[in-house]
């Protein structure tokens, strides 16, 4: 059973051949788990009752159709923050390590009707709140393509997991970049859905405007079919929308690129990673596609903007955690001194750090200095992207990232330097447009070849116009590299 070369589709044609049971695949992707997963750390844990659902799987495949999706059987990895019913859900965090879901998550009741066989839950980011998966209570997640660097983050367990083949899908979330990135640093799709597209009910929240949760997958395709499964209208989170996919956008037959020349050129972009996405850029015009410079001034501003936005949701969606409402309690002189000694000994730095500059934003003087500007900016870059895409262009493209995976330890004592990494990547989640991330090359770099990716960025619920985009890049990238 060759793991590595599996896709959605491929499983599912296989197991609906007979060429081998879901428990049978289970059972294969459990024993990679056991062999790799100690070196990776991509699982924080293995669920006890994997077979079992790959048994109640195979009885659907036995009944020939009933019940059937693309998605019944396939194995499933599941970030640490997204609820399952009686699941452990830690956020990465001390301070939720006992914490057991007492619900699903919409998303998860979703995957359970496809009937998808959840692996285990993946290690990230505590609360989501890290470029690299180093920030977990819990230890860092290592790239399973060059074990000396970072998987990304905050979704860097998911991601390693599926590179790794220790499960051939995977669900993250994604607050400023947090699927893309490490999908870019892994070799694989990610996308970060329209906001609202998805359900965040029983998603921790980190940023409440800003969280999305998506797929992380081997190919556009397969992000697809996962996206179709997750998305649309719940009554348990009131700003979700629907979204019809198979509705043709006049967007389609645009086959207009646009590229932010300015914002490209400001600094801070690796010149290896600038010409591995201008070679993309040509193999789209081959395609048929223009590749347009588009003025989006206010875009150099979405990282400032994002690093006052999300810092003020941290601070108020934390508050909760102080071992009354939520998480353990550590047991002081009196009600403060719990609160003080819950939160220090329990929270990491990346944490604590973030609840202090979002308290500090929102506070008397310095809310209209800083937040009420921030949200002003914006909504100038939503209205220059809803401009651009109204008129001139079907997505906006740029670098996933400024550089490759970077060696663990090498930015974690720079928070600068680190939230640097999502330049390219906050301004979807600051617009709620959605943005998928889909391999671009690889570079090398020390003797190791590290993945690269490119972002489509396109207008709100025009996620259609990004799957067949993505699916024409991977299929010219890979027809230039046989």
């Amino acid at each position: 059973m060759e793991l590595e070369s599996l896709t959605i589709k491929k499983a599912h044609t296989h197991l609906k051949k007979g060429d081998f049971s879901v428990v049978e695949l289970s059972r294969a992707y459990i024993e990679r788990i056991e062999k790799h997963n100690k070196d990776i750390n991509a699982y924080l844990e293995i669920f006890d009752d994997v077979l079992d659902q790959a048994r109640q799987a195979d009885l659907k495949y036995k009944k020939r159709g009933e019940g059937l999706s693309f998605l019944t059987g396939i194995p499933f990895a599941i970030k640490d923050n997204i609820l399952i019913k009686g699941r452990r859900a830690s956020a990465a965090s001390k301070i939720l390590g006992k914490y057991i879901a007492p619900y699903d998550s919409t998303v998860a009741v979703k995957l359970k009707k496809e009937g998808v066989v959840f692996l285990g839950r993946t290690n990230m980011d505590e609360f989501a709140m890290g470029g690299s998966t180093e920030n977990s209570a819990y230890g860092p997640t290592r790239n399973p393509l060059a074990s000396d660097r970072v998987a990304g983050g905050s979704s860097g367990g998911s991601a390693a997991a599926v590179a790794a083949s220790m499960a051939l899908a995977a669900l993250g979330s994604d607050t400023g970049g947090s699927i893309r990135q490490p999908a870019s640093f892994n070799g694989l799709v990610g996308l970060k859905p329209t906001y609202g597209a998805v359900s965040r009910f029983g998603l921790i929240a980190m940023g409440s405007s800003l969280d999305q949760i998506g797929p992380l997958a081997k190919t556009v395709e397969d992000a697809e079919i996962i996206f179709d499964a997750i998305k649309g209208k719940d009554p348990f989170d009131s700003t979700t929308i629907s979204i019809d996919t198979d509705r043709k956008s006049d967007n389609e037959a645009r086959k207009t690129i646009g590229v932010p020349l300015d914002f490209l050129e400001s600094g801070g972009l690796d010149k290896k990673v600038r010409k591995n996405f201008d070679d993309g850029l040509e193999r789209l015009k081959s395609l048929g596609y223009e590749i347009k410079n588009v003025e989006l001034p206010s875009l150099r501003h979405s990282l400032a903007s994002y690093y006052v936005i999300m810092p003020a949701e941290v601070s108020s969606n934390m508050a909760r955690f102080d071992g009354v409402k939520f998480g353990v309690r550590e047991n002081g002189a009196d009600l403060m001194a719990d609160y003080m000694l819950t939160r220090g000994r329990n929270l990491g730095m990346e944490v604590r750090r973030r609840i202090m500059l979002g308290t500090y934003v929102l506070s008397a003087g310095y809310y209209d200095a800083y937040y009420s500007k921030a949200i002003a900016v914006r909504e100038m870059i939503k209205r220059e992207l809803h401009e651009v895409f109204s008129s001139e262009v079907c997505v906006v493209a740029m670098p996933t990232s400024p550089f490759p995976a970077f060696k663990l330890g090498e930015k974690i004592t720079n928070p600068l330097e680190m939230y640097l990494a999502d330049i390219f990547t906050v301004s979807a989640n600051i617009a709620g447009a959605p943005a998928i991330s889909v391999p671009s090359g690889n570079l090398s770099v020390g003797g190791k070849s590290l993945p690269l990716g490119i972002q489509f960025m396109a207008s709100h619920a025009e996620e259609r116009t990004l799957f067949q985009i993505g699916k024409e890049f991977e299929k010219i990238r890979e027809s230039g590299t046989r």
